[in-house]
């Protein structure tokens, strides 16, 4: 598949999230919030899947010989789980997010204001992740396998926090 019919694909899934909660929302707006509530934490659930997984593959990639088989299959499994996975997953949990954000809590609330400063360091290690599964498919990658396992654990520490936001509301 081709950059421009990824990207076609994924302003598809954006638009069709994006028409879907809407509509939801106007349709049927007493139950949206639940249904809206299972959409975000489906997506999410997939995301941290995808962003705790392309990390240990990059532990492994960095300790493949450039251009070998193994190096090869690397390549293949970090694109497709970036572009059918992560990618997607975090477009809706986004989107969805702040809908609830907006529609449950009118973006009030220090616990969702922390909430959402951590989801965009996660979009932004999401960002340093996608950068890296180029650099990867150039066979220019220059870090070793000891950083990608530091690097592994960030959206697991992003995550404890977040949970903890969403679920005790400290502030």
């Amino acid at each position: 598949m081709s950059p421009r019919q990824r990207m076609i694909r994924a302003a598809i899934a954006l638009v069709a999230t994006v028409v879907g909660v809407l509509v939801l929302g106007a349709v049927a707006p007493a139950s949206a919030v639940a249904w809206i509530k299972v959409l975000h934490v489906l997506a999410v659930i997939s995301w941290m899947a995808g962003m705790l997984y392309l990390p240990r593959l990059f532990v492994y990639h960095s300790q493949a010989t450039p251009g070998s088989e193994t190096s090869q299959t690397f390549k293949v499994m970090e694109r497709k789980l970036l572009e059918y996975i992560i990618n997607p997953a975090m477009i809706v949990t986004w989107v969805a997010g702040l809908w609830l954000a907006w529609q449950v809590f009118g973006f009030r609330g220090g616990w969702l204001h922390g909430k959402i400063a951590l989801v965009i360091l996660l979009s932004g290690a999401h960002g340093f992740f996608a950068g890296a599964v180029r650099r990867f498919e150039e066979d220019r990658n220059t870090r070793s396998h000891g950083f990608w396992r530091m690097m592994n654990e960030v959206p697991t520490v992003l995550m404890v926090l977040i949970v903890i936001l969403v679920i005790v509301k400290p502030f």
